[in-house]
């Protein structure tokens, strides 16, 4: 499987971004994977790595390019990562991701009308942002995004208060026992997708926290992380495969 470091240009400047690919000349969907605070650590790239076995080529961004080229990883002390993460807007963020789309379209390897994007916690709320806001992405799946009710770097609209934009059918996978984002948040998103009449599939874990799905982390949860992940590429073999 050929993995390559690319940067990506945002604005004149260089977004680094993590490239698996199946090596083949025939063009195949893509998948957009969106770091946690912990940045494209090892964890994201193990995530990309899985989907060229899967039929898609992956691409992991570097959020925080503007903070520092890739100086964060998982053991990285936490309030670091959350500074990074703080000084993140989200119009940068929108940018980013579009970037990132743009790039993927002009690959030969790529089907320009099949991006889907996949994001975990920081990376579940860019996920659902991109949703609102990024044009050329046909499915998206948000792992546990906190803050999706909050606005980051400015007064504008949340991604919550822009559900009603949304292009790309949505797929959520939380835990129970998660704080942010609480079941009650859960329910509240689910809510406005359904009244905004967006498609969408909501699934909630007992005895999971935040972060289940990442298997550098205590909270990891093999079964539940297991099944999300069966989920996920089933919600990206019927909308980006389809």
């Amino acid at each position: 499987m050929p993995v390559n470091w690319v940067d990506i240009d945002v604005g004149g400047e260089p977004m680094e971004a993590y490239l698996t690919t199946s090596g083949s000349d025939e063009p195949s969907p893509a998948v957009i994977v969106i770091q946690e605070i912990w940045g494209v650590n090892s964890h994201i790239q193990y995530v990309a790595d899985r989907l060229p076995s899967q039929g898609y080529v992956g691409l992991a961004p570097a959020m925080f390019h503007r903070q520092g080229r890739m100086t964060m990883g998982l053991h990285e002390e936490f309030d670091n990562a959350i500074a990074s993460m703080q000084q993140c807007t989200d119009a940068g963020i929108v940018a980013d991701v579009q970037a990132a789309v743009d790039y993927l379209k002009a690959q030969p390897f790529v089907q320009s009308d099949k991006i889907g994007i996949v994001g975990f916690c920081f990376g579940g709320r860019v996920s659902y942002l991109a949703a609102c806001t990024v044009s050329g992405l046909s499915a998206a799946v948000v792992y546990y995004g906190g803050g999706i009710m909050n606005t980051l770097g400015g007064d504008g609209p949340s991604p919550f208060d822009q559900t009603g934009n949304i292009t790309a059918p949505v797929l959520g996978l939380f835990g129970e026992d998660d704080g942010n984002p609480t079941p009650a948040d859960v329910a509240t998103i689910d809510e406005a997708l359904t009244a905004a009449g967006k498609t969408h599939e909501f699934h909630m874990y007992p005895g999971c926290g935040h972060g289940f799905h990442c298997n550098a982390r205590s909270s990891y949860r093999p079964e539940a992380a297991r099944d999300a992940w069966a989920k996920t590429m089933a919600w990206f073999d019927q909308h980006l495969k389809g």
